[in-house]
């Protein structure tokens, strides 16, 4: 969660539901959830859909990148990346009670070496010149307590994400919300990255979207993509293949699209 205002900090709390663990901010909404005996796993499906930069990324390069999550969450992104990936990995979330929490209840790591969790302002904190250029994949969760709609979600916001991305990097942005913001968002997105460089998948059951933007858009073909995608599920245990029949580019037009 993050704001360029200073809102009062929802209290944080968990939940045990079978072998499962949920973060909530307050209310009875899901902030993220952990398996109690696999918690460096990504149990829900639209968190593992935010892995998606990886069907553009050669797996060989990975312990070199640098990956960044705008809101901790329950820690899943940041926990994958830096101990399954093996990444740099840089968090920023502005809630010390919700980084607290994911080191009690989460296991998230100390940091180290190649962890880093900033408790900042997203907004303010990405325009730091020491993060511009430097991100291979950005991951961009940012919902208040009542979970409605993104807390940052300008076009100029989106243009500073853009900016942090190296010339191959990528954006993943969850776009859920209870209101009727989606497309609002994606034009935001596509004004800021160009139409030709977002791609998004079909919404869960769940109701969340993800939605993907390049740096520089790219348009690999569909058996690239597939190969890429079996690696993804063989080396990682995510459903790769399966993202592929619900992951289209926004403008198929420019070229062959990505899925029947």
């Amino acid at each position: 969660m993050a704001t360029s205002k200073t809102p009062v900090l929802p209290e944080v709390n968990f939940s045990d539901w079978g072998d499962i663990r949920y973060l909530h901010l307050g209310t009875e909404w899901v902030q993220g959830s952990m398996k109690l005996d696999a918690p460096f796993e990504i149990e829900l499906e639209y968190v593992q859909r935010m892995m998606a930069w990886l069907l553009f990324a050669d797996p060989k390069s990975l312990a070199s990148r640098h990956a960044m999550q705008l809101g901790l969450g329950a820690a899943t992104l940041t926990k994958f990346c830096r101990k399954t990936l093996r990444m740099r990995t840089t968090a920023v979330e502005l809630n010390p009670q919700v980084v607290a929490a994911c080191r009690g209840w989460f296991k998230l790591p100390a940091d180290d070496p190649k962890l880093r969790v900033v408790i900042a302002d997203a907004a303010l904190e990405i325009r730091k010149p020491e993060w511009q250029g430097t991100v291979d994949a950005l991951q961009v969760d940012l919902y208040d307590h009542e979970a409605a709609a993104p807390v940052l979600d300008s076009e100029d916001f989106y243009a500073d994400c853009r900016a942090l991305l190296t010339e191959d990097g990528c954006m993943t942005v969850n776009l859920f919300g209870r209101s009727s913001s989606y497309e609002r968002s994606l034009e935001k997105i596509a004004g800021a990255f160009g139409a030709d460089a977002v791609w998004a998948f079909k919404p869960t059951r769940e109701g969340n979207t993800v939605v993907l933007a390049q740096r520089t858009p790219s348009r690999p073909k569909r058996e690239a993509l597939a190969e890429r995608a079996q690696t993804i599920q063989t080396r990682w245990g995510l459903p790769a293949p399966k993202w592929l029949r619900v992951f289209k580019p926004l403008n198929p037009t420019l070229t062959r699209p990505s899925g029947p």
